[in-house]
């Protein structure tokens, strides 16, 4: 389950890109700011303070920041596993350039009025489809 700021273009961007690359429909979606979003993050004990851009939760556990994108891109199709070789960058660089887009993503990315609303096709892929 990828849980996403719905508002965020940089971040409907992402599961754009995800669903075009993701044939085998592994990933589903969420708003961050949907009630399902923040049942699924209560059953995980998970704090309080997540990132507000994107979240992974997997097997029950919660991804955030670079480690998060890292284990989406490589489950998809051919290149973008091999990107999974940036683990080898230490996660406080790592994490600190997702926080520095993260910060950044309305002002440079824009963003919209309202949460994303899937189109009929894709519909069953997200948890308020």
């Amino acid at each position: 389950m990828i849980l996403f700021d719905g508002v965020c273009n940089l971040c409907n961007g992402f599961v754009q890109f995800v669903i075009a690359r993701d044939p085998a429909a592994h990933f589903r979606f969420a708003p961050l700011q949907s009630e399902s979003a923040q049942r699924l993050l209560g059953a995980t004990q998970m704090p309080v303070t997540l990132p507000d851009s994107v979240v992974l939760v997997e097997n029950g556990r919660v991804w955030t920041e670079s480690a998060a994108a890292l284990r989406v891109l490589r489950q998809l199709t051919f290149p973008w596993p091999l990107m999974a070789v940036c683990v080898l960058v230490p996660p406080p660089l790592r994490n600190w350039v997702y926080r520095l887009v993260a910060r950044n993503r309305y002002r440079w990315f824009g963003r919209r009025d309202v949460c994303m609303m899937p189109t009929p096709e894709l519909r069953q892929r997200f948890l308020d489809g």
